[in-house]
């Protein structure tokens, strides 16, 4: 009976885990670049082997004795559709790759954490440098992007000109290598080890400018998986009712022995 318990349980916290992520796809359908995410659940032999043949999945959270849970992005790389917005400040990753931010430095004047994005919705601080607001600046191969003016302009190659045609720096647009982890930080940003290791993309991305890639979020597909993990949800409760039921039955009857 005690098996059952756990199982029911593990089933309401897996499920209440999936209605978060799902939730959290659904606000940021209009974030640019934001990639939607998924729970996997498995066992936890399974979790354990792959820890043991050093597969470094990050756990999440954990349900139960039999089963963990980790959150893990979807189609990481896949590149969204790409809407006109005419704002030289807006730039799209058109293949792989992500833009390098530079957060601020921390309360003890610690350099802050560097991010991953894919969102390229750009603004100029009031020193001239390129932002993600709210997050913190914009990358170049010589560190954070400056601009005179607003007249300037982004090549398929992310090489940055002012407006009289002269070089500013090129855009940082890397990708970690395939065995290093890339962890989910919110609100479409990424961190991994060693990001100022990761190589520049090659000639196969291109940057465009005055476009912006939307979120791959498909709402009727989370919508869907909203109502299936509710019902998931609800019968997970009513075992968990069932069987605190029987089990107090039983404490009942066996008392009265």
């Amino acid at each position: 009976m005690l098996r059952g318990f756990y199982t029911a349980a593990s089933g309401i916290l897996t499920q209440q885990r999936s209605l978060d992520v799902l939730a959290n796809n659904i606000a940021n359908v209009r974030t640019p670049g934001f990639r939607a995410s998924r729970v996997v659940s498995g066992s936890f032999e399974q979790e354990l082997q792959a820890r043991m043949e050093g597969q470094n999945s990050a756990l999440i959270g954990s349900s139960a004795p039999m089963q963990v849970v980790s959150e893990v992005p979807t189609r990481w790389f896949d590149t969204s559709f790409l809407q006109e917005t005419g704002s030289p400040f807006d730039l799209a990753i058109d293949g792989e790759g992500f833009f390098n931010i530079q957060a601020p430095a921390d309360a003890d004047g610690g350099e802050g954490p560097r991010y991953l994005t894919r969102n390229g919705s750009f603004v100029r601080n009031g020193e001239g440098q390129l932002e993600l607001e709210g997050v913190g600046l914009v990358l170049g191969q010589d560190g954070p992007i400056t601009l005179e003016d607003a007249g300037f302009t982004v090549e398929a190659d992310s090489s940055v000109y002012d407006s009289e045609g002269g070089y500013v720096d090129q855009l940082l647009v890397t990708l970690p290598p395939a065995d290093v982890e890339i962890r989910l930080a919110g609100n479409g940003l990424y961190t991994a080890e060693a990001l100022e290791d990761n190589p520049q993309v090659d000639g196969s991305t291109r940057l465009v400018q005055g476009w912006l890639e939307s979120a791959n979020v498909d709402l009727n597909r989370e919508y869907a998986a909203v109502i299936e993990a509710q019902r998931a949800f609800q019968a997970c409760s009513t075992a968990l009712q069932i069987i605190d039921k029987i089990d107090q039955r039983a404490a009942t009857e066996i008392a009265a022995l």
